[in-house]
């Protein structure tokens, strides 16, 4: 976990001011990885006391603008955020309940920038998301079977 010196100094780095709401945001998703925006505003109140949705959705526009959190919308999925960034990495979701966890390419820093045809598109960025069954609901399944 970062401290909140590094947090400061990240921000700055982006040259964006250093705020209580992006501290607390900040901490929150390292804290709380692939979380949507109401649950970031829940661990964000916990620490600040009142603070507007509003404002948790402009801390999250501009961390993620400035590179400091990444958005990901699994399919049937609300925006999730996460501090997991600069890398290639995937990520693997639940079908059942949901959950997520982070995947490291198996094949390199950025295969999937290789278009078979990029239409003409300069392409910066690319998706892989997994999809199955976490162990949890594997075993529920399994026991249902019987």
């Amino acid at each position: 976990m970062p401290t909140p010196t590094e947090f400061e100094r990240m921000l700055r780095g982006a040259a964006l001011r250093v705020t209580a709401p992006r501290m607390a945001v900040l901490t929150a998703v390292h804290e709380h990885p692939h979380s949507d925006t109401d649950s970031i505003l829940g661990f964000v109140r916990q620490t600040l006391g009142g603070v507007s949705h509003q404002a948790v959705y402009d801390v999250l526009r501009a961390l993620t603008s400035a590179g400091l959190l990444r958005r990901i919308q699994p399919m049937g999925s609300v925006a999730l955020y996460e501090t997991r960034v600069g890398d290639n990495h995937h990520h693997v979701v639940c079908r059942s309940c949901g959950v997520i966890a982070d995947v490291d390419c198996a094949v390199g820093d950025a295969p999937c920038l290789t278009a078979s045809d990029n239409h003409g598109f300069a392409l910066d960025e690319a998706e892989v998301v997994y999809w199955g069954l976490c162990p949890d609901c594997s075993k529920t399944a399994a026991t249902q079977e019987k």
